[in-house]
């Protein structure tokens, strides 16, 4: 049975002042004991707490920086709560950062076996998807060339072609395509759309309401690291829609 549990999570970031620390400074500062370049704590997430069940589909909205996507890559294990438990039962699939890793001087097939191994897949079980992603993608030809010649587009296409040749149980989305051509990104829609039906349980963040309208039952509006309210759907968008004074979107 999948499921997600956080308890009392926040997660604190522990970051430099200063990028870059002038050579006259660094000496005057180490000459009297003090720091060079000290650490400065920003709280990305605050007292976290939210229960999914297998079935959840669970949108979060919020202004830009309201900790949405850093919420996202925290329950997919990849920033470790700093306080609070995380507890996660089924296995993660992202989709987000998608162009993330990619090796500039490999091919688009070379690409398709590195990006499908971080996934999860063994040589096997990538073999009998290889011609699918391919197909999916549209690229062709340009599989031969190396990414660095691929433009923002191809990119994305050749990123969501394999990201998305998975069967997932837990499926974290985050807003992916913004570099994709109109008639590929209808394609991506559907292949949205089925990757949805098969999770087990979702959790998505997305600007545009009209999808989390279309496809979630539960939302949590995240205000600066914090639930500011919790609840279904209609009920929570319709308070936010007015907040920012935005027209609420018709759910399907």
């Amino acid at each position: 049975m999948t499921s997600i549990e956080l308890e009392n999570v926040s997660l604190v970031f522990r970051v430099r002042q200063q990028r870059r620390v002038a050579l006259k400074d660094f000496i005057v500062n180490r000459m009297f004991s003090r720091s060079v370049n000290p650490y400065m704590h920003v709280r990305a997430l605050s007292n976290i707490n939210l229960t999914l069940r297998e079935g959840d589909r669970l949108g979060i909205v919020g202004h830009n920086g309201a900790g949405k996507s850093t919420m996202l890559k925290m329950l997919a294990g990849i920033y470790p709560p700093t306080s609070g438990t995380r507890r996660v039962a089924g296995e993660v699939s992202s989709l987000f950062d998608l162009q993330l890793g990619f090796e500039p001087e490999a091919s688009g097939w070379e690409n398709i076996a590195y990006r499908g191994y971080l996934q999860g897949e063994t040589p096997k079980s990538l073999k009998d998807k290889l011609e699918e992603i391919a197909a999916f993608s549209e690229l062709g030809e340009f599989l031969h060339s190396p990414v660095r010649h691929y433009s923002s587009g191809m990119l994305v296409r050749l990123a969501f072609s394999v990201a998305s040749a998975i069967d997932p149980e837990i499926l974290l989305v985050d807003e992916v395509l913004s570099a994709a051509d109109m008639a590929f990104l209808k394609k991506c829609r559907r292949r949205m759309e089925e990757m949805i039906d098969k999770a087990r349980l979702i959790v998505m963040v997305n600007h545009d309401l009209d999808t989390i309208a279309r496809f979630c039952n539960r939302v949590i509006w995240l205000d600066h690291g914090e639930i500011r309210r919790s609840g279904p759907t209609g009920e929570i968008l319709a308070a936010y829609s007015e907040a920012m004074g935005d027209e609420l979107p018709k759910a399907a």
